[in-house]
Formats: C-alpha cells, structure tokens, sequence
C-alpha cells in the first residue's frame, strides 16, 4: 500500500524540501517492504495514543534491543524523581570515573566534573550521552545496576511486560530486550503521565561547553506534525526510532527497529505514519487524571503559555447572546458548575496548563481530572481544558486564584440533558 500524502501540512516556506523527503519516502518506502520482511531485527508497531488502538504492526511481540530509547525510561524516572522534590533542574550530577568511562556517544565530561539536571536532560535528548545516563542512575539509585532495577520494575507497572533494563544507556547487554510494543506503551506513559516534562523531546539542538549537538531525531524538522522522542542504534539492534506525531487532533505513537541506516530508518517510519493515519480518530475528549506524585514544594511563576482564545469561551460552546435563566437555583446548591483555561493549538500545552491550574488551586482541584476537548478553531484543531463537577462558588473562587497569576479563567455552567442552562456570568 503506497503511502499518502497530505499537502495540506507543507509549511510554504520549507515547501520544496517537505515535499522532497516526502517523495523520497514513498520511493524508499515501497523499496523498504521487502526488506523489513527479510531483516530479523525488523520490528514495528504504530499505535493510536489516546485510544492504545493498534493500527500497524510486525514483530511487535518480538524481542529486540532498544538501544538509546532505554533512555526514556531513564528520563521517566528522572521524571519521577523531579515532581516528588528530591531533585530539582539545578542540582548538579558529579560525573563518576565509571560514568566518564561510557563508550560514546558522550559528552565527554572527565571525572569529577558535574552537569545540572536540565542540562542533563537536553544531552540525553539529544546527543544521547552515555556519560550523562549513568549519572542520572547513580544519582537516583547509588549504582547503576540499582537503577536499572528500577527501570524494569517501573516499566512491569506500566505493562512493559515483556521488558528487561540492565542499565540507563541502552548499551548493549544480551539481557537487555524489550519489544515494539512495550516501546509504544513507554511512550505512551511518558507523553500522559510527565506531559508537564516532555516538552524536552522537541528540542533540537542543545549547546554545551561550545560545542552545539543536533538531535539525532531527524522527523523533528522534516516530518510534519513530530512532537518527539527518541532514537537508538548499536550494532546489535541497528537503527531505532521511537516517535510521536499530532495531527488534527490525532495523535500517533510509532516504532521501528532495525533499520539499515538512520535515514531509511525514518523514511520507513515516515511511510507508515502515511500509510495509518487516515484510518486513526481523533479522540472526542480526554480526562487527565490528577498526578499520584505531587511535589512538596511548588513555586509558581508567571505562565509564558498563552491560550489561543483567551479569556473567551470556545466556538460553539455557549450561547454568545446573554440567555434566559432557566431554573437557575439548581447552580446554587449542586456542582453544575465548571472552570474553563483556555483553547491551545497543542495537546501538551493543554496538558501543562491544566498541572499549573492544579497546582495554583490545588485544594480545590487536585481530586478532579481535567478534561481536554478537541475543538475546531480557524479551520484546525485546538485542544479546550476545563475543569468540571464544581458548584459556583468553588468555580469562581478558583478562576481568582488562577487570574491572579496570570492564567486564563472563566467559571461556565454546565450543559445538562435540557439543553444550556446559563446564567449571567460576572467575573
């Protein structure tokens, strides 16, 4: 099946060049199906996110190295360890003479020199630095053999039954396999459960001691709609990838291992994103649960994340004209009442502001979900968040909190089964 083409996502000013990759994609990958067919460290899976639906799959079952995509779950516990408080992105790794020991790819830090955490993170995504993995795991769990302990615990919680860690890199050990679908489900997590974080994996050049390192992750720049994550190559495996991309309200999640060559590699993955994405949904709505890690200490700075409709309702969602009140002592007593943040172009920009609300009024929304509505703004798709089952007071009480720091907020009453029952707002 050849690959589609949606032109409709060409940005005009890198027109020529998106539409080259894209040609060269479905030439290599119609070349590239036998192939795959014929390479036993082939694998592949592509999984619609919200849903875990499997829309594509070969070998997904089917034991493989995961190179330097085990440095997602490195940075998932690193994660972990950031929201609990017990780091922060300013503390500093000291660099082991076993952590300057790594084989590259490394930055190349000599013993005893640190890095902070942030800087830590931008070198894993990047230029995936072995150096820097082992680092984090000797920070976090003392040794690294103590880490990757942790690692497999971690990924048998999420469902990555059939995945075993024996270090932070993904460098090669026989013991160290995983699966194309234990891949997707990591990625999965890590987007849902630390959306606060991934923001990282979009980083495209990271700077360090004058030396610039580009992301290995070549879809970034030439794949439309890319928003991560990771790569991976060792001889063992060959070339990995593991990517996430969002259009129109459809988010995918893709794996491929045993690529030939990083660019047949991400050709092939191209191709198979092409090829699913007009069979994926997008989701009719999404609850974020409230964090189970919450950080002991929160300091709240003023947002730089706007909302495209700010401090407006979304397109259709309640009458413009100011509506007859219609047994309007029900908002009095029950929680037909709700909070709306904002209308965002991106899902993760959703997923940050809706943890920022939280956090400001925690008391009053850390045991509600946060719901996140694709809406059509301007011909595309933008992602709603509201906050739902409040009574009036409770809504407006914390639409002051987040205004007075500078987060977008109205209190709306809810629709129920007769339709809208609205009264005047007044702020």
């Amino acid at each position: 099946m050849i690959p589609l083409i949606n032109f409709q996502t060409y940005n005009k000013k890198n027109n020529f060049h998106l539409l080259f990759v894209t040609l060269l994609s479905l030439f290599l990958f119609t070349l590239s199906i036998p192939y795959a067919k014929a390479n036993n460290k082939y694998a592949s899976i592509i999984v619609e996110e919200h849903s875990g639906k499997v829309l594509f799959s070969r070998n997904a079952d089917s034991f493989r190295f995961p190179a330097s995509m085990a440095k997602v779950m490195t940075m998932y516990i690193l994660f972990q360890e950031l929201d609990k408080g017990s780091i922060s992105l300013t503390t500093k790794l000291k660099i082991s003479s076993r952590a300057a020991g790594q084989p590259p790819s490394k930055l190349g830090i000599k013993k005893n020199g640190t890095i902070s955490v942030k800087n830590a993170i931008l070198a894993l995504v990047t230029k995936s630095a072995n150096d820097v993995a082992t680092a984090i795991a000797e920070k976090i769990s003392g040794t690294e053999i103590m880490f990757a302990k942790r690692m497999t615990k971690t990924a048998k919680s999420l469902g990555m039954k059939k995945t075993t860690f024996m270090n932070a890199s993904g460098l090669h050990n026989r013991s160290q396999k995983t699966t194309a679908r234990d891949m997707a489900t990591l990625a999965i997590a890590i987007k849902k459960d630390f959306s606060h974080h991934y923001h990282y994996f979009k980083t495209k050049k990271f700077k360090w001691n004058g030396q610039s390192y580009r992301n290995h992750n070549k879809l970034l720049k030439s794949y439309s709609g890319t928003d991560g994550i990771k790569t991976g190559y060792i001889d063992a495996s060959g070339y990995n990838l593991m990517a996430s991309v969002e259009r129109k309200g459809v988010s995918l999640i893709g794996i491929v291992f045993g690529g030939k060559s990083g660019s047949r590699r991400d050709v092939h993955l191209m191709g198979l994103f092409n090829k699913t994405f007009p069979r994926a949904k997008a989701p009719n709505i999404i609850m974020v649960d409230a964090p189970k890690l919450r950080p002991t200490k929160v300091n709240i700075s003023k947002p730089t994340l706007k909302p495209i409709l700010e401090n407006t309702l979304a397109i259709n969602d309640l009458p413009l004209s100011k509506p007859t009140p219609i047994n309007s002592d029900i908002y009095e007593t029950e929680n037909n009442w709700g909070i709306q943040i904002g209308t965002y172009s991106k899902k993760v920009t959703a997923h940050l502001i809706a943890l920022q609300a939280r956090r400001v009024a925690s008391e009053l929304l850390k045991m509600l979900p946060a719901e996140l509505t694709p809406i059509h703004v301007g011909g595309s798709y933008a992602w709603r968040v509201r906050f739902n089952e409040l009574d009036e007071s409770a809504a407006r009480n914390i639409c002051s909190q987040l205004l007075s720091k500078d987060i977008s907020c109205i209190p709306v009453p809810k629709e129920n089964i007769l339709g809208f029952l609205v009264k005047n707002i007044e702020n």
